[in-house]
């Protein structure tokens, strides 16, 4: 196998890289494409970036293609984002006709000729009416289904009830479909700048530089600019715990290709922390690893306050830094946050002040807790699960087509 593999060996639990290479040998040089929405920004895209080169690496013959919208397109898309995770919106005939229109266009020009194809999220989803017979094609959803909007779920599962198989990142995502439905963790890369080991001196320039001071514990959110993540409810959350502890925040993030609210929601925050000397917003381009792998690790407390979530890979890159984790109690963020041992779930601004200023105040626990979370990911998180699972699922979907 390849010598990328290699490298985890180290890293990833006891066996799972053997387990991987006995996995891929069959399935050497079979083609696997990928179509999400963009190539930067968001945790889909960060995942792809380097999972491809792990399938390429293992002998197989992977591709990622991006699907080109225009603006209108995006809006529908992130109409459809915020709907099917149970925001209240109107679907019109103008909105079906945007993403028909546009999709079909892609169809058109895209290459998916392969051996099996994955498509991510709602976005490329109708991509499926270009589908060849016996070639597999599996939906992959990142998002929260539990209680999707009726007239956008019903849209979109005119599209999804065409795949072989559907994988979502927890159980509880999952929808009634007449179709095979799968759990499939997301997961980080140990090895990428976002999440490679830095040097402590690093870690000091990179954060000094970016205007951040070290004289006081830091309370951290990295995420996009999106309401579901909350940055406003993050802000109050801190000047309730500042009352009684020294301490600052930063909120960094940045902006996505698909996400046309997010210049909006930064504006938002800015105007909400206008003037406070303890709170630094940070607006960072997509290629910002090593700085966000920096703030991570010069943070006492990483909070995630979303109040909707897909999975909340920023929870586990924290944990993988060692740091506790306050999250709100939604998504992926409860699978990850044992509660008490490796951080805290809330939900509401009282319970995160209160919990944050908990954890601050005692550096010992906070200690404990981030080398547990450290564990927690180290078992369940890294990239090296993820391969092996879409591994195991392709030797399920090709065998039947190898055999005939």
């Amino acid at each position: 196998m390849g010598k990328a593999l290699d490298m985890y060996r180290e890293i990833a639990s006891p066996g799972t890289v053997d387990m991987i290479e006995r996995l891929a040998d069959p399935l050497r040089g079979r083609s696997l494409l990928h179509v999400n929405s963009t190539r930067v920004g968001g945790g889909v895209a960060e995942i792809l970036d380097r999972l491809v080169g792990l399938f390429a690496d293992v002998g197989l013959k992977p591709r990622w293609e991006v699907l080109k919208g225009n603006e209108d397109f995006f809006n529908v898309t992130k109409a459809f984002h915020n709907a099917l995770q149970g925001q209240n919106q109107l679907l019109t005939d103008d909105m079906r006709e945007t993403y028909t229109s546009c999709v079909r266009a892609n169809g058109d020009e895209l290459d998916l000729e392969a051996d099996a194809v994955v498509i991510h999220d709602p976005q490329p989803a109708g991509l499926v009416e270009r589908r060849q017979p016996e070639i597999p094609w599996i939906w992959r959803c990142h998002i929260d289904l539990s209680r999707p909007h009726r007239d956008f779920w019903k849209f979109l599962r005119s599209y999804i009830i065409q795949y072989d198989v559907a994988l979502f990142s927890l159980a509880k995502f999952a929808r009634r479909l007449p179709l095979p439905q799968l759990l499939l963790l997301p997961a980080i890369d140990p090895l990428s700048d976002k999440n490679i080991e830095l040097p402590e001196e690093e870690v000091r320039d990179r954060v000094t530089k970016m205007g951040v001071p070290l004289d006081r514990p830091i309370v951290l959110q990295v995420s996009r600019f999106d309401r579901f993540k909350d940055p406003v409810g993050v802000i109050q959350a801190f000047r309730l715990v500042r009352r009684d502890v020294a301490c600052r925040l930063v909120l960094a993030g940045g902006t996505a290709d698909d996400d046309p609210e997010s210049a909006a929601v930064l504006e938002e925050v800015q105007e909400a922390v206008q003037g406070d000397p303890d709170i630094l917003v940070l607006v960072l381009p997509p290629t910002a690893h090593r700085d966000i792998n920096a703030l991570q690790r010069a943070a006492s407390v990483v909070i995630q306050k979303s109040t909707r979530e897909g999975f909340g890979l920023t929870v586990t890159e924290a944990m993988w830094k060692g740091k506790p984790v306050v999250g709100g109690q939604v998504g992926g963020i409860t699978n990850q946050i044992l509660y008490g041992r490796t951080g805290y779930l809330v939900n509401s601004v009282e319970g995160a002040a209160f919990r944050l200023r908990t954890l601050i105040e005692n550096p010992a626990l906070a200690a404990q807790m981030g080398r547990e979370g450290k564990e927690h990911v180290r078992r369940n998180f890294l990239i090296t699960r993820n391969l092996r699972d879409y591994l195991a699922l392709l030797s399920w979907l090709w065998a039947p087509r190898a055999k005939g």
